[in-house]
């Protein structure tokens, strides 16, 4: 091969994963929020989980881009590790039809699949289907860039040295080890398979040797999920367990298989003489047949995933963190929209909680001056500080990739919600000061305002309770409450206002505790504002 051939060789290689990645990138934009309610409908059963994860992988042409999106939704919390296992297991089925379209050579029409596409994209205004345009024209990219890496490794078969390497694999662990590190090199077996198809068209390497290259090639293809689970939750990491134990089962049994029947001759028997069908039905035979076996024992493998890696009994660390946003770093993530809206979501829930906390405490510190309650609002206002800036900082990120109009407006929502959160907490830390002004002016209120402090405090709780679980269901009734929380706010605000303007004038309590009991008048009614702020964000992102 001269230098021409090498850079048309990896050029090809990158029109491939370009192509994919644009077919990935269109499908998240068109779709990406859907994918959580189809999940969700389609995987409670295990065939019709396997039927969604074949059906999407052969859309995008990437099982790695599957599994990622598979390992993120289970890390998020939108899908449990048993329903992963059914969509792992047809991604692997799905990502053999690249395989097939490479036998059937619809790379001769890939063009005008790119054409179609890219014209879309320039002269027709419509998002959607820009979109969907990206979609085909990333099919027709992939292809192209398919042939190119085809026609550059052409000159290979004159080469005896090259010829000689590929016989070896007649050694099948390694074949395995040679497919599997070239996968996980390129991270993506689709490719992979590709290049398999390309030389074996050329006839340098028989079927006897490529389908042990094929075998590994599947088990490479789960680098990208084992690097796309780093830093995640325990659960995401055993999703990538699931993933290497189906391929590297598969593995040993066809490879028992072509060891002890002649199962590459029956192979050979459906297409004779075209080597990238031989190798493309291989590929999708090892997928289905290894899907059928393990279907009835996926639960059993979700439990040996647990086994393999159990839950830490190590305490939770009490350091200042993000507990459920990870970054989901993937150049090709599909469904990345909705799993960064579901950590967006349970972390502003974890803040709401926080603040609720806060509230609690500063009241009841008001009426006891207990120090170790001063402490705890102190460490936890500096929590929900943290949280504040953490969200923020990763909303921030999130616009500026690609998201569709939903999931764009419930993550700018979220932003405006963390702000008025904040606020609410920063009016528990100023209940809490004024206990520190009562404590130092050697001063208490009365147990008529103890109660009214507890009304008070009731009255936020309430606020904050009813934005929990918000849904496009019960939005509207959210709304309506929080409405009328906040009407029942001011008027207990005009009453204890009044109520506290007759003891001042009947001497029944000192000027500095009647200032300060106007100063928390004023910050319960902005927690109330602040409520009903919130409550209105989510009808608007809904």
């Amino acid at each position: 091969m001269g230098i021409t051939d090498v850079l048309s060789l990896f050029g090809g290689l990158a029109l491939f994963l370009y192509g994919m990645q644009m077919m990935s990138t269109g499908l998240e934009a068109a779709a990406g929020n859907r994918m959580k309610s189809i999940l969700e409908k389609l995987t409670s059963n295990r065939i019709k989980g396997v039927l969604v994860g074949a059906a999407i992988t052969a859309v995008i042409q990437s099982s790695s881009a599957t599994t990622v999106m598979v390992v993120g939704f289970v890390n998020s919390g939108l899908m449990t590790l048993k329903q992963a296992v059914w969509v792992i297991m047809g991604a692997n089925i799905g990502t053999t039809i690249t395989g097939q379209l490479i036998a059937l050579d619809i790379g001769a029409i890939a063009p005008l699949f790119a054409i179609a596409g890219v014209a879309a994209i320039m002269f027709v205004k419509n998002e959607k289907v820009h979109h969907i345009s990206s979609i085909f024209a990333g099919l027709g990219i992939l292809f192209m860039g398919m042939d190119m890496m085809g026609a550059a490794m052409s000159p290979l078969k004159d080469s005896e040295a090259f010829i000689s390497l590929m016989t070896k694999f007649d050694n099948p662990l390694i074949g395995i080890l040679v497919g599997a590190l070239f996968t996980a090199v390129i991270q993506s077996s689709s490719a992979s398979v590709g290049i398999l198809q390309a030389l074996a068209s050329t006839g340098m390497i028989p079927l006897s040797s490529a389908v042990f290259v094929l075998f590994g090639q599947n088990i490479g293809t789960c680098i990208t999920a084992v690097l796309a689970s780093i830093g995640m939750k325990v659960n995401a990491k055993r999703t990538t367990v699931i993933h290497l134990l189906f391929n590297i089962i598969g593995t040993v049994l066809f490879t028992v298989i072509c060891l002890v029947t002649p199962y590459v001759q029956w192979i050979e028997a459906l297409t004779p003489g075209d080597a990238v069908a031989q190798i493309a039905n291989a590929h999708t035979v090892f997928n289905i047949v290894t899907t059928i076996l393990l279907l009835p024992f996926g639960t059993y493998m979700a439990d040996l995933a647990v086994r393999i890696l159990p839950d830490s009994k190590k305490a939770e660390d009490e350091d200042l963190r993000l507990k459920y946003i990870r970054p989901f770093e993937s150049s090709y993530a599909i469904g990345h929209s909705a799993v960064a809206v579901s950590q967006v979501r349970d972390e502003v829930n974890r803040m709401r909680d926080m603040v609720g906390k806060n509230i609690n405490d500063a009241f009841d510190y008001l009426i006891n001056y207990d120090e170790k309650l001063r402490k705890k609002v102190a460490e936890r206002e500096e929590y929900i500080d943290f949280l504040n800036k953490g969200i923020s900082e990763y909303i921030v990120s999130l616009m500026a990739s690609e998201m569709n109009m939903s999931d764009s407006r419930k993550i700018n929502g979220y932003y405006a919600i963390i702000s008025n959160m904040e606020r609410i907490g920063d009016h528990a830390i100023n209940l809490a000061e004024y206990g520190d002004d009562m404590k130092k002016w050697e001063i208490e209120f009365s147990d008529t305002v103890k109660e009214e402090l507890s009304e008070m405090k009731q009255q936020c709780l309430a606020a904050l309770d009813n934005l929990k679980d918000v849904s496009s269901e019960n939005v509207e009734r959210i709304l309506s409450q929080a409405v009328m929380i906040e009407q029942k706010t001011d008027d207990m605000r005009d009453k204890y206002f009044k109520k506290q303007m007759q003891r001042l004038k009947k001497g029944k309590c000192k000027p500095q505790s009647g200032i300060v009991f106007s100063e928390i008048l004023t910050d319960f009614e902005r927690m109330g504002d602040h409520a009903l702020n919130i409550a209105q964000l989510y009808r608007g992102m809904e």
